[in-house]
This record gives C-alpha cells, sequence and structure tokens, in this order.
C-alpha cells in the first residue's frame, strides 16, 4: 500500500480531493492511505503559536522550527513502532523539482511519505535540517504546499497497479518515456474541417505506432526541447 502522512495547518483543504474520483476509490480499496494531521496542534503556549517574526526583519512571518519538529519526531516514531520506514519530505519552492522519475521512484520506496506543506512566509531554515528531502512543485511559488502535495498524491498515486483503470496508461502518457504524449483523437472524424488523421484510421498497428512515436517527438522538440536534452545527456 501507498502512504502518505501529511502535515498541514489545513486539513480539511483535502476533503473532497481524498473521497472523489481515483484517489477516493483507491483509498477505498486500500490501495493508498493518506493521514492528515494539523501541526498546529504542536504549537506554542495556549494559542498554539506556529509562527513568528523573521530576525532582521522582512515581510510576513516565519514558520518556526518547534511545531514542526515535535510533529515530526512524533509522527515518526508513530510510523517506526508500525515497522515502517519514513521518508521525511519538506514542500517548499527552493527544493528539487518534482518530475515523472521522482514520481515513479516514490511509488517503489516502500517508505511513508512523510511531507510537511507549509505557509506564510516559508520556514525557519532549521526546520531543513530536520527532513531528508525538499521537494519543489516547479519555478512558481503558491500560497501553501497543500497544493503540491496533493499533486505529488496524484502523480506517485496513479502508478501504483490497480490505481488506473487502463495499466497501460501511465507507460504511454507524458514523460512516462522521456517525451510528450503523442496527439489523440475520438469522434467524430471530421469537426468544423478538422479531421482525424487518416494514419490513425488505417487499422495498421504497425503505422499508427511509428505516426503516434514521430508525433510524440515532433512534439517535444516544439514544446519542451530540454526533455530530449536531457535524455541524451
Amino acid at each position: 500500500m501507498l502512504h502518505f502522512d501529511l502535515l498541514t495547518l489545513f486539513p480539511d483543504f483535502f476533503g473532497s480531493f481524498l473521497s472523489e474520483s481515483l484517489i477516493g476509490k483507491s483509498i477505498e480499496k486500500e490501495l493508498l492511505q493518506v493521514e492528515l494531521n494539523n501541526f498546529r496542534e504542536y504549537g506554542i503556549g495556549s494559542h498554539r503559536k506556529v509562527d513568528d517574526e523573521p530576525y532582521g526583519g522582512g515581510p510576513g512571518m516565519l514558520l518556526r522550527v518547534e511545531p514542526i519538529a515535535e510533529a515530526l519526531e512524533t509522527r515518526v516514531g508513530y510510523h517506526r513502532q508500525l515497522g515502517r520506514k519514513v521518508r521525511k519530505i519538506l514542500l517548499t519552492p527552493q527544493g528539487s523539482p518534482f518530475d515523472q522519475k521522482k514520481a515513479r521512484e516514490w511509488s517503489q520506496c516502500g517508505e511513508v511519505l512523510l511531507m510537511v506543506c507549509g505557509r506564510y512566509e516559508g520556514f525557519d531554515e532549521r526546520v531543513r535540517e530536520l527532513v531528508d528531502e525538499e521537494v519543489s512543485g516547479g519555478d512558481y511559488v503558491c500560497l501553501g504546499g497543500e497544493v503540491i502535495a496533493m499533486l505529488i498524491i496524484e502523480s506517485v498515486s496513479r502508478l501504483v497497479p490497480g490505481v488506473l483503470g487502463n495499466p497501460d496508461s501511465s507507460e504511454t502518457e507524458s514523460f512516462a518515456v522521456g517525451t510528450l504524449e503523442y496527439p489523440q483523437y475520438t469522434r467524430p472524424r471530421m469537426y468544423k474541417g478538422m479531421e482525424v488523421p487518416e494514419e490513425l484510421l488505417s487499422g495498421n498497428h504497425g503505422r499508427i505506432e511509428a505516426w503516434r512515436k514521430n508525433r510524440a517527438l515532433e512534439r517535444t522538440r516544439q514544446r519542451r526541447p530540454d526533455l530530449i536534452t536531457r535524455n541524451i545527456e
């Protein structure tokens, strides 16, 4: 079973996401488990404070190290008592970009993926000393790590056998083989002068496969030439 454990200030954010579509069905079938933990429970004082002003000044508030450290220690201890290995992951714009290679690695690692979702202006730098990896969703900044956590859950989960209705889907889509996915069409055959390519209607599987491979390479060269360069390297 693929197992996620999320530390977040907004656990309710995930309600619909975890109950709908293939993610919800996978949880019901026990292919996937997602635990939500509010690290405000480990906040300081009667008001459960989790943030404070940065030393040296600057805009916004930083997440303090103590609540996150205690939350991590508690969750890691809980999982280890049950014989589980844990990978501690900090979701931050400063981390390594999450990609398909990372998704595949995590889908097969056999560890609980314990992800810390940030908010406000980020983390006290000492939080970084408490985790195994720092990961970002890409070269942009969100209001918090929850959206990135959902992106990661979807991307990793769909590689688990049984999650997708068609097991071949994850092997043919964009990035799975180092290129973008080939163009696809369905009915109608003609729409306002735009016609389905003749190769796809030929019934010749070799011809169809060659067309798809060529179109995938062409699209990748046009839109993401960096993928081709990366694969060559």
